[in-house]
């Protein structure tokens, strides 16, 4: 930095000897008690300048532009006003020298003449011994941010107030980096926000930013980038211009990412050149947002092909009308006439003689109140330091620039009826924006953005001719989805997306997430492609059903039979048939179905625990004793007629043991077992039924499989073991075959339990419950019929076979059959 600040002071020592400036005085320079400086980029380079040797940049070799000579005519007007007034600083004279800051890193010879002291810089490193007071009290400018950041240290070091009409990059209020720079102009974040304000409004959501590869254009994308993050809006396309940009390569990438919205954030010079490129390159059905520096351009809507790249949209200062400023043009232009200049310094040279009033009047108004504003804060700030007041002011007071800094900070006086203040941070709390339409002549003001009032956004829509015919363009990556579509992002950006219908029992709720299915509660239900849930339609099998009551009646009619049928078997207890039929036994197997019969009376209704725990366990504890007594019977009938003769052992073993009754008991403790820890491990209880039929909630209990698995294994093992004992006597005496009948009872409950589970694999409605317990009332009643039934019609129709001679004819029949 040493280096670089040795380097410049040898430019000013060697830049002082140039003596090539033509132009009157009065264009730069005015003689007056306090100097202002000014920085205004006349001419403007937009590329880098190459040296063999150290040189300042010759500005005037640049190219010009007439709405920063315009911004320079006004500040000198303004000085010219102060110095008119007989209020604003009685008898005291306002000067200035102006510079042109064509360059951001090669116009510093300029700077160092405003900040140095009798054209000595002072030597900082003893501020406070034998203070001396610069050249100038306030500076009005820079124009842009990058020039703005590169000399703004060289004022802040001395509190040299810098008053800036243009730079708006969020940097500068920060006060612990720039304590004595304020600005007229709102920083980059409200035209920001007005940007997005108009991109919400007429509903774009796909857009490109082209900015400059500057601080200004830096920071404009960052707090673009930063405000829509939050919205819906998505930057399809960035890119930072510099002066060798391929404008061709730009344009096509934004063809080929189809982007109808570009905001063009960047100075006049760089607005221009993209413009020219668009219709150069033949750039159609566009609409282009114009930033505050180049929105009120006067050259570009006269441009040849402007109509064809669209529609121009823009976001400026308000064009504010300075009294006296024509008519100042006017005179000023006509008596300035070029001459010999004294005490001119380098880059204080216009070469615009040839301007007429009419031209400079003509050009781009933006910006002119804020450098109008600036001098006159200073001004104000001026005419505090001296205390004037009374016609005069205090001629005894040594002015420094610290003293102006700290009455700018509290700036508060009325300027063409705006209030003029400054915050905190050396922003202006006064202004507005004006949003304007290019209607292919000039800019018109078709809406404003007022940062300090309750209404602050408004577009008049019908002013706007697009160049869709009268239709608001659309600019949109994705076309929004269907009522009932889900949007899934494609890609990285949240604008590109697919439309996926949500499946039932899902909804889309547009208003909370756009990009979610929500799942209906379990109450409830939904079609494919819905935006709400409906209420499910519970179902239950009531006891009212006709179903339900017939096989209620059923169950009622078995334990009837079973009653009826006990009691006729103990009429005849001692008879053959009775004993054949297992005689004590009957009365177990029986009872235990009818037992069994009263869990048929717990599947209707609204399950509860209690109902689920009796609609399942009683069944299986006392079906295990049925089972078991065929077990057991069907064994006694092979071991009688088989196994006997072959096996005497055993069937003694059997028989002083009453092995009969040990098999049954086994069987009963073992099934009473697995039931308590099925149920401790998953008792039966409530449940809903929701996956079957998304309309309905069909009320049933849940089965833990696991925890019903042992009983129902028990159960499948005694049927297989009796089917097999059974089947073991199919081929005893016709007329006394209670094998067969066993069989046949078996192979009845087989299929009815076959079809009830094929039922439960396809089936889960309502029915279901009424299917269980027509399974299980089938279950029982085909042991009572198919068993119990035959013997009961031999005792009543039959009874000469119910005699213990014809049933030791058949054993002596069947005993010499085998033996033969």
């Amino acid at each position: 930095m040493k280096h670089l600040l040795a380097s410049l002071c040898l430019l000013e020592s060697l830049l002082r000897a140039l003596t090539q400036c033509t132009v009157p005085a009065s264009e730069f320079h005015l003689k007056g008690h306090y100097l202002i400086g000014g920085l205004f980029d006349v001419h403007h380079a937009s590329g880098p300048i190459y040296h063999k040797r150290p040189e300042a940049i010759e500005c005037s070799r640049q190219p010009f532009f007439l709405s920063n000579y315009r911004r320079l005519q006004l500040m000198r007007f303004t000085v010219e006003e102060i110095n008119n007034s007989t209020s604003l600083l009685p008898n005291v004279s306002l000067g200035y020298e102006i510079f042109d800051h064509c360059s951001d890193i090669q116009s510093f010879p300029g700077v160092f003449n405003l900040v140095s002291v009798n054209g000595l810089i002072q030597h900082w490193s003893e501020p406070h011994k034998n203070p001396k007071v610069p050249k100038v009290i306030a500076v009005v400018g820079p124009f842009t941010s990058t020039d703005t950041l590169t000399v703004a240290p060289l004022f802040m070091v001395d509190l040299i107030p810098m008053v800036s009409y243009g730079s708006s990059t969020t940097v500068f209020s920060e006060k612990v980096k720039y304590p004595s720079f304020l600005r007229t102009v709102h920083p980059n974040k409200n035209i920001i926000t007005v940007i997005v304000k108009m991109i919400l409004n007429f509903n774009w959501r796909w857009v490109a930013f082209l900015n400059s590869a500057d601080d200004f254009g830096t920071d404009g994308l960052e707090l673009f980038r930063n405000v829509i993050k939050d919205t819906d809006i998505c930057l399809a396309y960035t890119k930072a211009l510099e002066h060798d940009t391929d404008y061709s390569q730009v344009f096509k990438q934004i063809e080929a990412q189809r982007v109808p919205v570009i905001i063009v954030f960047a100075p006049e010079w760089t607005a221009e050149a993209v413009v020219e490129s668009a219709i150069q390159l033949n750039i159609t059905n566009k609409v282009w947002i114009a930033g505050d520096t180049w929105s009120l351009n006067k050259m570009l809507p006269k441009k040849k092909g402007i109509k064809n790249i669209g529609t121009v949209l823009g976001i400026s200062q308000p064009a504010v009308t300075i009294p006296g400023f024509s008519d100042f043009i006017s005179s000023s232009k006509s008596r300035t006439q070029c001459g010999n200049a004294e005490d001119m310094f380098c880059n204080q040279v216009c070469n615009c003689s040839s301007l007429s009033p009419e031209d400079i009047n003509a050009g781009d108004p933006s910006f002119s109140f804020p450098v109008y504003s600036a001098v006159y804060a200073i001004a104000h700030a001026l005419h505090n330091v001296l205390q004037c007041g009374a016609g005069r002011c205090k001629d005894n007071i040594t002015v420094y620039p610290q003293m102006v800094l700290a009455e700018l900070k509290k700036s508060n006086f009325t300027l063409l009826n705006w209030s003029i203040q400054f915050d905190q941070n050396g922003d202006p709390t006064f202004g507005f924006y004006t949003i304007v339409y290019w209607n292919h002549s000039d800019a018109e003001e078709i809406g404003f953005y007022n940062l300090h009032t309750s209404l602050d956004f408004f577009i008049n829509n019908s002013k706007i001719q697009w160049y869709t015919d009268g239709e608001v363009p659309t600019a949109l990556c994705s076309s929004e989805c269907p009522v009932g579509y889900a949007k899934h992002q494609d890609g990285v950006h949240k604008c590109c997306f697919t439309c996926e219908m949500c499946p039932n029992g899902t909804y889309i709720n547009i208003t909370e997430d756009s990009s979610k299915c929500i799942s209906c509660k379990e109450t409830e239900w939904s079609t494919a492609g819905s935006t709400s849930c409906s209420l499910r339609a519970v179902e239950y099998i009531p006891v009212t059903d006709i179903g339900a009551i017939v096989i209620m009646i059923g169950a009622w009619a078995l334990v009837g039979f079973t009653l009826a049928t006990s009691v006729l078997l103990a009429i005849n207890y001692n008879t053959p048939v009775v004993r054949s039929a297992g005689g004590p036994m009957c009365f177990l197997i029986l009872g235990c179905l009818s037992l069994c019969s009263l869990s048929v009376f717990f599947y209707f209704d609204k399950p509860t625990i209690p109902f689920c725990i009796l609609r399942l366990q009683p069944f299986l504890l006392f079906y295990t004793v049925c089972l078991a007594c065929f077990v057991v019977r069907s064994f006694q009938i092979v071991c009688i007629f088989k196994i006997a003769a072959k096996f005497p052992k055993l069937h003694s073993w059997w028989m002083k043991y009453h092995g009969q009754w040990l098999l049954i008991t086994a069987a009963f403790v073992t099934q009473a077992l697995l039931i308590l820890i099925g149920y401790c491990d998953g008792p039966p209880r409530p449940y809903n039924e929701t996956v079957w039929y998304p309309d309905k909630i069909i009320l049933c209990c849940s089965v833990d499989f696991k925890a019903s698995s042992g009983p129902v294994i028990l159960l499948v093992f005694l049927s297989s073991l009796c089917f097999i004992f059974s089947y073991m006597g199919k081929d005893l005496p016709k007329n006394y075959n209670e094998a067969k009948a066993i069989t046949f009872c078996l192979l009845l409950l087989m299929l009815t339990w076959v079809i009830f589970v094929t039922a439960y694999l396809l089936y889960r409605g309502k029915y279901l419950q009424t299917f269980n317990a027509l399974a299980v009332l089938s279950s029982l009643y085909s042991f009572l019929l198919w068993y119990f039934l035959p013997k009961c019609y031999i005792i009543i129709f039959q009874p000469h076979k119910n005699t213990q001679q014809y049933f030791q004819g058949l054993i002596q029949n069947y005993t010499k059959t085998i033996s033969q």
